[in-house]
């Protein structure tokens, strides 16, 4: 990952991270797959000078808040996603994890050369369960970094979310996306 060295403290302003939800089931048809956008977050990267082991001595942290998640996308389905569904969504949500915050600490950083990208490795924690994740991290541009990672919601203690009877559920999988700038050192 090219990055020039330095302590970063970024949020919104800098960037966007998202949760993907896929829907399964025999009833799959008549849901949506959704785009959740986490409205306040927080992150700190660090990204030590070459001599001192650069990108590859970098850490990552960031803490999400789960109370402010807003659906901003339904793909799919029988009906397009209404206003009334995004609303029932985000009662069922905040039913589900109240004002949680989900944080990631790094653990390791795999830069990929001299291009950007690579991965960075770590955990998430949420309601007192961790999970391993692997952040797979392209860099399109001078201090623009995209990434993505799978979680699962039974790793949290998350029942995926089942309707009409078991047929419409979402697939425990979801994919946590972000792409942020930093700023210029």
């Amino acid at each position: 990952m090219a990055a020039t060295s330095g302590d970063f403290r970024i949020g919104p302003d800098a960037g966007r991270v998202v949760i993907k939800t896929t829907r399964a089931g025999l009833a799959a048809r008549a849901g949506h797959d959704l785009t959740i956008e986490v409205t306040r977050w927080s992150a700190q990267v660090q990204v030590p000078a070459e001599e001192d082991g650069g990108p590859a001595a970098a850490t990552v942290s960031a803490d999400l808040d789960l109370g402010s998640l807003e659906v901003r996308e339904g793909t799919g389905g029988a009906l397009p996603l209404t206003d009334r569904d995004r609303r029932e969504i985000k009662k069922q949500m905040s039913g589900l994890l109240g004002s949680a915050t989900a944080t990631f600490a790094s653990t390791r950083v795999i830069p990929a050369g001299s291009g950007g990208g690579g991965a960075v490795e770590g955990t998430v924690t949420l309601s007192g369960k961790t999970q391993p994740a692997r952040l797979q991290v392209t860099a399109p541009g001078d201090g623009q970094y995209r990434g993505s990672a799978t979680l699962t919601q039974t790793g949290f203690g998350i029942k995926p979310y089942s309707g009409f009877f078991g047929t419409l559920k979402l697939k425990d999988e979801v994919t946590l996306e972000f792409q942020l700038t930093l700023p210029s050192s």
